[in-house]
């Protein structure tokens, strides 16, 4: 039904951790260990790390890399170019180019500008950068870049958001000097999907208290549930202040290369920037982040010119300044490994891929609702599940979490945990995250069924 082996390494991870110390550590002994150090990596790794590819690893957006991406990745590995300059690069700048053109135009109509960066968080960072340095020019004619936040502008930015927007949000807000309480929280109908009349309504309380809206950030495709905001109800609201419009769609955004799905992702035509993670639907090796901005010229305001790098004679002869291309400066161009992807599989071949993961979700859904001792969470919207096994015994939030340990433990499954909103007793599920397309319904049974078995073993009264 499986692979050989488990998902992961049993023992749990203070025994985990005392098997790698001994096994390797010094980690610089005085004298090299020459190719038994590599033997030793290549006999150990591969059975005591987490294996997406494993049908029983449904925890997380965590995907099984896709064979024809690993070898790119090798070759880049191998030719070890990098991105920061053309004389560094060469063929590989003009790849990145072709994949941030074709992908932008994927997401708004027609090519637009962006960067390859290291996922979700880059990404969303990159753009509320964006964002507050176009507020603080629209809103305090001042160049951010140039002299920071001016003190008129200390504590009246502001950021919307749903109360179950990824953490990265308020992260970059503390990282950009605006602070996490700049994120006002809207909030969800019980479907994770933010309110677009309390997402007005907090709009229009910015307004009245004489602060800027410098961001609205819609999601498609939230880490638990999958769901994604009304993107173009979200658009009115930034398009009606004056704010810059960011679509997180680190999880949803792989859509885009579904023939089928594309739809889901209406209103996304209409944002200033999205985040895409082709580590997730995409099958690419992490990492394979991408910002994408609907202004060709959006990236020209992180831009620099220095010397060593591209000087200005050789700019004007032809050779592209790749500064303004990333917040990094020395990187691996890792849009070898999606072209290498996007050209074997193409849209069909995308297509079929992730509609073999939605049938998953639609199946296992079903499965759950059938079984008494399962309770579903809601329905899917993407390729994740949401449920709980119903505690007849115990305390059901102790009992789905020692469940899922077990598993753990064990090294039989790799299952998620998180919280409802609201927190509160009664509030933790487990969750399927479904991105293997091979995965059968047989071995989604069996999963069901190892999930089970953990919680009725550990459904008896607390102590």
């Amino acid at each position: 039904m499986s692979s050989p082996g488990g998902p992961l390494p049993a023992g749990g991870p203070a025994a985990l951790e005392a098997e790698v110390r001994a096994a390797f550590t010094p980690v610089l002994p005085p004298t090299g260990l020459g190719a038994e150090s590599f033997d030793d990596l290549l006999g150990y790794l591969p059975t005591h790390t987490v294996r997406p590819s494993h049908p029983f690893t449904a925890a997380h957006l965590h995907c099984s890399p896709d064979p024809v991406a690993v070898e790119a990745d090798q070759l880049v590995a191998a030719l070890n170019p990098s991105q920061d300059s053309w004389d560094q690069s060469a063929a590989t700048a003009v790849i990145e180019s072709c994949v941030i053109s074709e992908f932008s135009a994927l997401a708004f109509g027609e090519p637009g500008a962006g960067s390859v960066t290291s996922g979700g968080t880059e990404s969303n960072y990159f753009a509320l950068l964006l964002a507050r340095d176009a507020a603080l020019s629209r809103a305090y004619a001042v160049d951010a870049a140039e002299s920071g936040i001016p003190a008129s502008a200390a504590g009246r930015l502001r950021i919307l958001t749903s109360d179950v927007a990824h953490f990265s949000v308020a992260r970059a807000a503390a990282q950009l000097g605006l602070g996490e309480r700049a994120v006002v929280s809207v909030p969800v109908h019980e479907d994770h999907r933010i309110d677009p009349a309390a997402l007005a309504q907090a709009a229009q309380r910015i307004d009245a208290a004489g602060d800027t809206l410098v961001a609205v950030v819609a999601t498609a495709g939230t880490t638990d549930a999958g769901a994604i905001d009304p993107l173009a109800e979200c658009a009115d609201v930034a398009g009606e202040h004056g704010a810059w419009f960011h679509v997180d769609a680190a999880y949803g955004g792989g859509l885009l290369l579904s023939n089928v799905r594309r739809s889901m992702l209406a209103g996304i035509e209409l944002a200033d920037s999205a985040s895409v993670d082709l580590h997730k639907f995409g099958w690419q090796p992490i990492p394979a982040g991408l910002l994408l901005a609907r202004d060709p010229l959006a990236l020209d305001a992180i831009s620099r010119r220095v010397a060593y790098l591209c000087a200005p004679d050789d700019e004007a002869a032809g050779y592209p300044n790749l500064l303004g291309r990333s917040l990094r400066t020395t990187r691996r161009p890792d849009a070898v490994k999606i072209l290498a992807a996007s050209r074997h599989h193409g849209l069909d071949g995308y297509t079929r891929m992730i509609e073999s993961c939605f049938a998953q979700a639609t199946y296992v859904a079903a499965a759950i609702e059938a079984r008494p001792e399962f309770e579903l969470a809601l329905p899917p919207a993407l390729t994740t599940v949401l449920f709980r096994y119903r505690a007849r015994h115990g305390d059901p939030d102790r009992v789905n979490a020692e469940a899922r340990r077990a598993l753990l433990a064990a090294g039989s499954a790799v299952v998620g945990r998180t919280a409802l909103p609201g927190g509160g007793p009664g509030s933790v599920r487990l969750k399927f995250t479904l991105l293997r397309p091979e995965t059968t319904f047989a071995e989604l049974d069996a999963l069901l069924e190892l999930v089970a078995a953990a919680a009725r073993a550990c459904d008896v009264p607390s102590s």
